[in-house]
């Protein structure tokens, strides 16, 4: 009978220190889940800020695009004049 309450007594020091090293191993695992959280989190961050660049750059990108149109018929409708004003000046 003594021999089993002093097993029971070692099996139940052993469950203690597992008990504990388990509350470890799940405080760790809270500070790993916290850093994942802390690192998507800025992930989601730098996501938004790249889309707000992007679409920066796309609005300026379409500006230029017009501006550069506009240059274009600009210089379309000065060269359809210059060709009227030679085909004036071979005619007389």
């Amino acid at each position: 009978m003594k021999k089993v309450i002093k097993l029971s007594m070692i099996a139940l020091t052993f469950s203690l220190i597992a008990a504990c090293a388990t509350t470890s191993d799940v405080e760790d695992l809270q500070s790993q889940v916290n850093g994942l959280n802390t690192s998507v989190k800025e992930a989601s961050a730098n996501a938004a800020s790249a889309q707000t660049t992007a679409s920066d750059a796309a609005a300026k990108a379409e500006a230029a695009k017009a501006a550069a149109n506009e240059a274009a018929q600009l210089s379309e409708d000065a060269n359809a004049k210059l060709n009227k004003k030679f085909k004036r000046s071979m005619m007389k």
